[in-house]
């Protein structure tokens, strides 16, 4: 079977205004075809809220079944999720990048929630602080698409809630995650001053639906930075896999269709090698077989930060 992602388009070029953006899906090969059923949806997240209805309609479906599409924009496929969770500390490799150590005994998934403003799509721009000590730094993570509503869900029922997978970059900003004044030891560190930031999570380029990856321990995860490997992973290294992480988070909250939930990074990152993001950077995601996310980086506040957008 061919390979396809749900992804949220509009048509370019055709009128001076940007027309209305809607549901389609694209293939490895980056062609866009229109299904009867998906047009209707302004974006992938306000599918999945019928996702039970969608899914045994799309299992069978393949894009030469569809009307392919030309000149069209990809744009992030969930613009507004209503929960944005990302798991901490979730690979023992990045884990001794940054001089952590070993895994501690007893030790749990760790969450933390970023607004829905932080994202961006393929090809945008990650807007970055005129500050050299923020300390940019990128972090390549399987992004997990929830389909179904769960609270409490069981390991070995955790997967069932999942619609699909996405690429998330999980931009942060490492020189100012520690405060340089805090109140107290339990407020030393600022989560959303570091990673909370405006176009610092892009997230595409579409949602794989999750019987084209049956196996979320086992994808190869690589990010390049102006054309040098960085990251070269795989998800099977992850400390908490897909399914624990699900598990956990849903103790802790309920876990609604169109929520993500990125799920760590591997070694690789900028801070273990006194490196980080500038302006002029091309960022580069490879996750197979989710497709690939690109973004450039610019200096916020700077005019023009978006670039000609790359239209299929």
């Amino acid at each position: 079977m061919t390979v396809w992602s749900l992804v949220t388009c509009r048509p370019e070029g055709r009128d001076a205004e940007p027309a209305e953006s809607f549901v389609a899906a694209a293939d490895a090969d980056g062609r866009v075809w229109r299904h009867p059923d998906l047009a209707r949806y302004p974006d992938v997240g306000a599918a999945l809220r019928d996702w039970t209805e969608l899914e045994p309609v799309l299992r069978d479906w393949q894009p030469a079944d569809g009307k392919s599409l030309d000149g069209v924009r990809l744009l992030t496929p969930i613009p507004s999720p209503g929960k944005l969770v990302c798991a901490g500390a979730n690979y023992s490799d990045h884990l001794q990048e940054m001089g952590v150590g070993d895994v501690p005994p007893g030790m749990e998934p760790y969450f933390f929630l970023l607004p829905p403003t932080t994202i961006v799509g393929p090809d945008d721009a990650i807007e970055i602080p005129d500050n050299p000590e923020a300390r940019v730094d990128w972090e390549a993570e399987l992004g997990v698409v929830i389909g179904r509503r769960v609270h409490q869900v069981p390991v070995e029922w955790a997967l069932e809630a999942v619609a699909g997978y996405t690429i998330v970059n999980d931009i942060s900003a490492r020189g100012l995650h520690a405060r340089p004044n805090p109140l107290a030891p339990p407020f030393a560190f600022d989560w959303l001053a570091s990673k909370g930031r405006d176009t610092f999570t892009p997230i595409g380029p579409g949602v794989t639906p999750s019987w084209f990856a049956p196996d979320p321990q086992s994808l190869p995860i690589r990010l390049w930075r102006n054309g040098v490997l960085e990251q070269d992973g795989n998800t099977k290294d992850m400390i908490f896999g897909v399914a624990q992480l699900i598990s956990a988070a849903s103790q802790l909250m309920t876990l609604e269709p169109g929520d993500v939930l990125a799920t760590g990074t591997p070694a690789g990152v900028g801070a273990a090698k006194g490196l980080s993001l500038r302006p002029g950077d091309e960022l580069h995601i490879d996750i197979n077989p989710l497709g690939a996310l690109r973004n450039h980086v610019w200096r916020a506040g700077e005019p023009s930060a978006q670039r000609d957008p790359q239209v299929a």
